[in-house]
Protein backbone atom coordinates (compact mmCIF):
# COMPACT_ATOMS: atom_id res chain seq x y z
CA UNK A 1 0.00 0.00 0.00
CA UNK A 2 1.34 3.17 -1.12
CA UNK A 3 0.36 6.57 0.01
CA UNK A 4 3.14 8.90 0.43
CA UNK A 5 2.61 12.88 0.31
CA UNK A 6 4.27 13.75 -2.73
CA UNK A 7 5.26 17.36 -0.48
CA UNK A 8 8.54 16.66 1.65
CA UNK A 9 7.87 19.52 3.96
CA UNK A 10 5.95 23.14 3.57
CA UNK A 11 7.40 26.82 4.38
CA UNK A 12 3.55 28.53 4.88
CA UNK A 13 2.64 28.74 0.86
CA UNK A 14 5.85 26.88 -0.54
CA UNK A 15 6.12 23.44 -0.84
CA UNK A 16 8.97 21.23 -1.42
CA UNK A 17 8.08 17.83 -3.20
CA UNK A 18 10.27 15.11 -3.53
CA UNK A 19 10.44 15.30 -6.94
CA UNK A 20 12.00 18.20 -6.70
CA UNK A 21 14.65 17.19 -3.85
CA UNK A 22 15.51 14.24 -6.34
CA UNK A 23 16.08 16.13 -9.15
CA UNK A 24 18.19 18.26 -7.53
CA UNK A 25 20.24 15.66 -5.90
CA UNK A 26 20.44 13.99 -9.22
CA UNK A 27 21.99 16.68 -10.94
CA UNK A 28 24.63 17.30 -7.88
CA UNK A 29 25.55 13.44 -8.07
CA UNK A 30 26.38 14.41 -11.64
CA UNK A 31 28.44 17.25 -11.05
CA UNK A 32 30.37 15.45 -8.47
CA UNK A 33 30.90 12.26 -10.54
CA UNK A 34 32.17 14.32 -13.38
CA UNK A 35 34.25 16.16 -11.23
CA UNK A 36 36.02 12.85 -10.28
CA UNK A 37 36.10 12.45 -14.00
CA UNK A 38 37.79 15.44 -14.50
CA UNK A 39 40.38 15.03 -11.99
CA UNK A 40 41.06 11.69 -13.07
CA UNK A 41 41.54 12.69 -16.81
CA UNK A 42 43.69 16.33 -15.72
CA UNK A 43 40.72 18.22 -17.23
CA UNK A 44 40.07 22.15 -15.95
CA UNK A 45 37.31 21.69 -13.32
CA UNK A 46 35.89 24.98 -13.76
CA UNK A 47 34.37 24.49 -16.61
CA UNK A 48 32.14 22.40 -15.26
CA UNK A 49 29.90 24.52 -13.63
CA UNK A 50 29.63 26.03 -17.13
CA UNK A 51 28.59 22.75 -18.27
CA UNK A 52 26.06 21.86 -16.27
CA UNK A 53 24.15 25.36 -16.39
CA UNK A 54 23.82 23.94 -19.86
CA UNK A 55 22.84 20.46 -18.96
CA UNK A 56 20.02 21.92 -16.70
CA UNK A 57 18.94 24.04 -19.32
CA UNK A 58 18.51 21.33 -22.02
CA UNK A 59 17.14 18.43 -19.10
CA UNK A 60 14.48 21.53 -18.38
CA UNK A 61 13.75 22.43 -21.64
CA UNK A 62 14.02 19.37 -23.75
CA UNK A 63 11.59 17.55 -20.95
CA UNK A 64 9.28 20.04 -21.01
CA UNK A 65 8.53 20.22 -24.85
CA UNK A 66 9.16 16.79 -25.08
CA UNK A 67 5.88 16.15 -23.02
CA UNK A 68 4.27 18.78 -24.48
CA UNK A 69 4.51 17.99 -28.08
CA UNK A 70 4.96 14.15 -27.74
CA UNK A 71 2.14 13.37 -25.03
CA UNK A 72 -0.55 16.16 -24.95
CA UNK A 73 -0.12 18.26 -28.16
CA UNK A 74 -3.89 19.36 -28.45
CA UNK A 75 -3.83 20.48 -24.93
CA UNK A 76 -0.81 22.90 -25.13
CA UNK A 77 -1.75 23.80 -28.62
CA UNK A 78 -4.93 25.41 -27.12
CA UNK A 79 -3.64 26.60 -24.47
CA UNK A 80 0.41 27.93 -25.60
CA UNK A 81 0.87 29.79 -21.99
CA UNK A 82 0.87 26.01 -19.87
CA UNK A 83 3.80 25.06 -21.72
CA UNK A 84 5.79 27.57 -19.31
CA UNK A 85 3.86 26.01 -16.15
CA UNK A 86 6.48 23.39 -15.34
CA UNK A 87 5.14 23.82 -11.69
CA UNK A 88 2.41 21.98 -13.03
CA UNK A 89 4.12 19.04 -13.52
CA UNK A 90 5.15 17.27 -17.09
CA UNK A 91 8.52 16.14 -18.25
CA UNK A 92 9.80 13.45 -20.91
CA UNK A 93 12.52 11.69 -20.53
CA UNK A 94 13.24 11.79 -24.36
CA UNK A 95 12.77 15.10 -24.82
CA UNK A 96 15.15 15.76 -21.96
CA UNK A 97 17.88 13.23 -23.43
CA UNK A 98 17.50 14.93 -26.72
CA UNK A 99 17.79 18.62 -24.71
CA UNK A 100 21.30 17.18 -22.71
CA UNK A 101 23.08 16.19 -26.40
CA UNK A 102 21.89 19.53 -27.85
CA UNK A 103 23.36 21.62 -24.86
CA UNK A 104 26.44 19.31 -24.64
CA UNK A 105 26.76 19.77 -28.46
CA UNK A 106 27.21 23.88 -27.53
CA UNK A 107 28.83 23.16 -24.93
CA UNK A 108 31.58 21.09 -26.53
CA UNK A 109 31.72 23.62 -29.43
CA UNK A 110 32.71 26.75 -27.10
CA UNK A 111 35.15 24.83 -25.08
CA UNK A 112 36.88 22.98 -27.92
CA UNK A 113 36.04 19.51 -26.68
CA UNK A 114 36.26 16.11 -28.61
CA UNK A 115 31.82 16.15 -28.68
CA UNK A 116 31.94 11.82 -28.59
CA UNK A 117 34.18 12.17 -25.66
CA UNK A 118 32.38 14.50 -23.65
CA UNK A 119 28.83 12.43 -24.19
CA UNK A 120 30.66 9.05 -22.74
CA UNK A 121 31.35 10.82 -19.60
CA UNK A 122 28.41 12.24 -19.44
CA UNK A 123 26.11 9.42 -20.07
CA UNK A 124 27.28 7.46 -16.95
CA UNK A 125 26.00 10.04 -14.39
CA UNK A 126 22.75 10.93 -17.02
CA UNK A 127 21.69 6.88 -16.03
CA UNK A 128 22.01 7.78 -12.52
CA UNK A 129 19.96 10.81 -12.98
CA UNK A 130 17.12 8.91 -14.76
CA UNK A 131 17.41 6.54 -11.74
CA UNK A 132 16.65 9.45 -9.61
CA UNK A 133 14.06 10.68 -11.66
CA UNK A 134 11.68 7.39 -11.49
CA UNK A 135 12.39 7.71 -7.77
CA UNK A 136 10.76 11.15 -7.63
CA UNK A 137 7.78 9.62 -9.79
CA UNK A 138 7.19 6.83 -7.55
CA UNK A 139 6.92 9.95 -4.41
CA UNK A 140 4.37 11.56 -6.92
CA UNK A 141 2.47 7.89 -7.27
CA UNK A 142 2.90 8.82 -11.16
CA UNK A 143 3.63 6.73 -14.09
CA UNK A 144 2.08 3.86 -12.63
CA UNK A 145 2.15 -0.05 -13.84
CA UNK A 146 -0.84 -1.72 -14.93
CA UNK A 147 -2.88 -3.68 -12.38
CA UNK A 148 -1.26 -6.86 -11.92
CA UNK A 149 -1.25 -9.77 -9.34
CA UNK A 150 2.36 -10.21 -9.25
CA UNK A 151 3.33 -10.87 -5.51
CA UNK A 152 5.51 -7.48 -5.24
CA UNK A 153 2.34 -5.61 -6.81
CA UNK A 154 2.07 -2.14 -4.81
CA UNK A 155 -1.36 -0.57 -4.64
CA UNK A 156 -1.25 3.31 -5.44
CA UNK A 157 -3.93 4.63 -3.41
CA UNK A 158 -3.78 8.36 -4.55
CA UNK A 159 -4.75 6.33 -8.08
CA UNK A 160 -6.53 4.01 -7.15
CA UNK A 161 -7.64 0.62 -5.06
CA UNK A 162 -5.50 -1.92 -7.95
CA UNK A 163 -2.54 -3.41 -7.42
CA UNK A 164 -0.41 -2.52 -9.81
CA UNK A 165 3.30 -3.18 -11.02
CA UNK A 166 5.81 -1.05 -9.86
CA UNK A 167 7.01 0.86 -12.91
CA UNK A 168 8.77 3.29 -11.41
CA UNK A 169 11.18 1.00 -9.73
CA UNK A 170 11.48 -0.87 -12.47
CA UNK A 171 12.89 2.00 -13.99
CA UNK A 172 14.85 3.47 -11.18
CA UNK A 173 16.49 -0.26 -10.85
CA UNK A 174 17.11 -0.31 -14.45
CA UNK A 175 18.90 2.74 -14.74
CA UNK A 176 20.89 2.16 -11.24
CA UNK A 177 22.31 -1.04 -13.12
CA UNK A 178 23.16 0.30 -16.32
CA UNK A 179 25.25 3.26 -14.21
CA UNK A 180 27.13 0.96 -12.13
CA UNK A 181 27.79 -0.89 -15.51
CA UNK A 182 29.45 1.78 -17.13
CA UNK A 183 30.92 3.22 -14.13
CA UNK A 184 33.24 -0.26 -14.18
CA UNK A 185 33.78 -0.10 -17.76
CA UNK A 186 35.11 3.56 -17.69
CA UNK A 187 36.99 2.76 -14.45
CA UNK A 188 38.75 -0.25 -16.32
CA UNK A 189 38.51 0.19 -20.38
CA UNK A 190 38.39 3.68 -21.07
CA UNK A 191 41.97 3.68 -22.33
CA UNK A 192 41.06 1.01 -25.01
CA UNK A 193 37.76 2.17 -25.76
CA UNK A 194 37.07 4.62 -28.72
CA UNK A 195 35.56 7.58 -28.54
CA UNK A 196 31.50 6.80 -28.77
CA UNK A 197 31.33 3.38 -27.31
CA UNK A 198 30.02 4.20 -23.46
CA UNK A 199 27.43 7.07 -24.64
CA UNK A 200 26.48 4.33 -27.52
CA UNK A 201 25.95 0.87 -25.01
CA UNK A 202 23.91 3.47 -22.84
CA UNK A 203 21.35 4.71 -25.19
CA UNK A 204 21.22 0.83 -26.31
CA UNK A 205 20.52 -0.40 -22.54
CA UNK A 206 18.77 2.58 -21.12
CA UNK A 207 16.20 2.53 -24.31
CA UNK A 208 15.93 -1.20 -24.39
CA UNK A 209 14.91 -1.08 -20.57
CA UNK A 210 12.40 1.65 -21.28
CA UNK A 211 11.36 -0.74 -24.65
CA UNK A 212 10.35 -3.37 -22.42
CA UNK A 213 9.17 -1.79 -19.31
CA UNK A 214 6.72 0.24 -21.18
CA UNK A 215 4.73 -2.73 -21.85
CA UNK A 216 3.62 -3.16 -17.64
CA UNK A 217 2.92 0.78 -17.93
CA UNK A 218 -0.05 2.61 -18.03
CA UNK A 219 -0.51 4.44 -21.30
CA UNK A 220 1.04 8.40 -20.88
CA UNK A 221 -0.49 9.97 -24.24
CA UNK A 222 -3.46 11.63 -24.34
CA UNK A 223 -4.32 10.64 -27.69
CA UNK A 224 -4.79 7.23 -29.59
CA UNK A 225 -1.61 5.32 -30.64
CA UNK A 226 -2.81 1.91 -31.30
CA UNK A 227 -1.84 2.43 -34.72
CA UNK A 228 1.17 2.28 -33.86
CA UNK A 229 0.86 -1.04 -32.31
CA UNK A 230 2.91 0.39 -29.53
CA UNK A 231 2.84 3.18 -26.65
CA UNK A 232 4.37 6.12 -27.86
CA UNK A 233 7.24 5.82 -25.23
CA UNK A 234 7.94 2.97 -27.23
CA UNK A 235 7.85 4.76 -30.36
CA UNK A 236 9.77 7.13 -29.67
CA UNK A 237 12.23 4.57 -27.76
CA UNK A 238 13.20 2.83 -30.90
CA UNK A 239 15.38 5.77 -32.56
CA UNK A 240 17.09 6.42 -29.77
CA UNK A 241 17.76 2.95 -29.41
CA UNK A 242 19.00 2.60 -33.45
CA UNK A 243 20.96 5.45 -32.69
CA UNK A 244 22.88 3.86 -29.52
CA UNK A 245 23.69 0.33 -31.69
CA UNK A 246 24.70 2.37 -34.26
CA UNK A 247 27.15 4.98 -32.52
CA UNK A 248 28.45 1.72 -30.41
CA UNK A 249 29.05 -0.14 -33.32
CA UNK A 250 31.10 2.01 -35.43
CA UNK A 251 33.02 2.60 -32.12
CA UNK A 252 34.19 -0.87 -31.71
CA UNK A 253 34.92 -1.39 -35.54
CA UNK A 254 37.21 1.50 -35.24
Amino acid sequence: MWNVNPVAFSFGSLHVFWYGILFASAILAGLHFMKWVYRLEGKNEADLESMFLYITIGIVVGARLGHCIFYDPAYYLAHPMKIFAVWEGGLASHGGGSGVIFALYLFARKYKLNYLWLLDRVAIPTALFGAFVRMGNFMNSEIVGKPTDVPWAIVFQRVDMLPRHPAQLYEAISYFAIFLLLTLIYKTKREKLHNGFLFGLFLTLIFTARLLIEFVKVKQADYDTSFLMMTTGQALSIPFLIVGLIIMLWSLKK
